[in-house]
């Protein structure tokens, strides 16, 4: 398990990896391909909000989306109330933000607070950097694609995303395509120690039950290619096909429609 220390370390060099990288795009203009119709400006944008966000949501305050389904609409709010769209000032703003949120969370006491959080959720303060350091990953990831630079993923990072990002997992889960669904997932990162169990029943996600059923699939994924993919950036198709993951069991088919299970983040 997780500590809210490497919750805390994690976002630090992530968000400072983030920064670096959008610094050096020459064009803030230039159009993202996994986020249509934001430029790189955008997307920094509405990285750079993100921690103030956090920080008022762990305070009992800010506002969340209901459902999943409008986070695409309070994402686009955020960008068009946005002060500036010079990027050094925004990430001037990340960083000094990100400061203040982390020092918040390294001084919680016994009793960690849960905050509100998009899809009606209550979820852990500290864990909640999960979801916060795959804003940094997966957006560094948008933008790195676009301007042709590298863009690495500590395993260990992959596993706090997806420890963070489970809090909120179970409000993503698209209702057309899960209807009626029940499968159970056991999924392993590899270079890890990580292993959850993802099961569904009737459409209904509970992530690590203390009894799962027997697995459907098995499926073992390189860490970075198991993120992208959950958060539609990377075909796992493709990743079956070139051994960044691997299925197996009753039903490995499911293995590659699993992402499609949910709402796109």
């Amino acid at each position: 398990m997780f500590s809210r220390f490497d919750y805390v370390d994690a976002a630090r060099s992530a968000g400072a990896a983030f920064v670096e990288l959008v610094r050096g795009v020459d064009e803030p203009e230039t159009r993202l391909r996994h986020t249509p119709g934001w430029t790189v400006a955008d997307c920094v944008g509405h990285v750079a909000c993100a921690p103030s966000r956090y920080l008022d949501l762990a305070r009992g305050k800010g506002t969340w989306a209901a459902c999943a389904t409008d986070v695409p609409d309070l994402n686009a709010k955020q960008i068009a109330n946005l002060a500036t769209r010079d990027v050094t000032l925004l990430t001037d703003r990340l960083l000094d933000d990100l400061d203040t949120l982390l020092d918040t969370v390294c001084h919680f006491g016994a009793c960690v607070p849960m905050m509100d959080f998009d899809g009606d959720t209550r979820i852990r303060s500290d864990a909640a950097l999960g979801i916060l350091i795959g804003e940094f990953v997966v957006h560094g990831h948008d933008i790195a694609h676009v301007i042709g630079a590298p863009w690495e993923v500590d395993p260990e990072v992959a596993a706090l995303i997806a420890r963070g990002r489970h809090q909120i997992l179970p409000a993503w889960v698209d209702d057309a395509s899960c209807e009626h669904h029940t499968a159970t997932y056991d999924i392993r990162l590899r270079g890890c120690s990580e292993r959850f169990v993802y099961e569904f029943t009737d459409g209904h996600l509970e992530i690590d039950p203390d009894q799962p059923r027997a697995a459907d699939v098995h499926i073992s994924a390189d860490p970075a290619v198991a993120l992208f993919a959950s958060y539609g950036r990377m075909s796992p198709t493709w990743a079956m096909l070139t051994g960044r993951a691997f299925a197996w069991g009753p039903r490995p088919w499911l293995a590659t429609s699993l992402s499609r299970r949910f709402v796109p983040a």
